[in-house]
């Protein structure tokens, strides 16, 4: 499995299903309504003017998971400190994939000389939680009952790692 920098032309649809099953089906994203194209086409032009990677892996030819990294928040002091996400497609999932993705987004932050990198995870997302305490994340927060979805009120932990 090699590490690949996503393009929109490429992998935008294959991005797109991924960010839309996350939506649908789990509180990855505390979101209710599927994306479309047109806004994967803008996310992508967005992290590209910013200069935030978007990487991924592709496992016969088929994108098998994405990564990237934002702005943690917007005021100029946040400038050293970025905000990621990791999502493996589902049928590609315990195979070490968003391992890989997190470790070569670390890498990618340290050589962007961003100073930590700040991880928001569901609380019952316990293998998330397990995959960022792995590679050096702590905990450094909870919201309580932060989002809505699925009938039920959601925790949101925050995990980080300084580099």
């Amino acid at each position: 499995m090699t590490i690949i920098t996503c393009q929109f032309k490429l992998h935008g649809q294959a991005i797109l299903d991924i960010f839309n099953e996350a939506i649908a089906n789990s509180t990855a994203l505390y979101e209710y309504e599927p994306r479309n194209l047109a806004t994967i086409q803008a996310w992508f032009k967005v992290k590209a003017e910013r200069n935030y990677p978007i990487i991924g892996i592709e496992d016969s030819g088929r994108l098998a998971g994405f990564a990237t990294y934002g702005a943690f928040r917007t005021h100029a002091a946040y400038q050293y400190s970025v905000e990621h996400s990791v999502y493996v497609e589902t049928k590609c999932r315990r195979r070490g994939i968003g391992q890989k993705l997190l470790q070569e987004l670390i890498l990618l932050a340290k050589q962007q000389n961003y100073h930590t990198m700040i991880g928001g995870i569901d609380a019952e997302n316990t293998i998330s939680i397990k995959l960022h305490r792995s590679l050096g994340f702590t905990h450094c927060g909870s919201i309580k009952q932060v989002g809505f979805k699925f009938g039920k009120w959601l925790d949101l932990e925050f995990y980080q790692l300084i580099l």
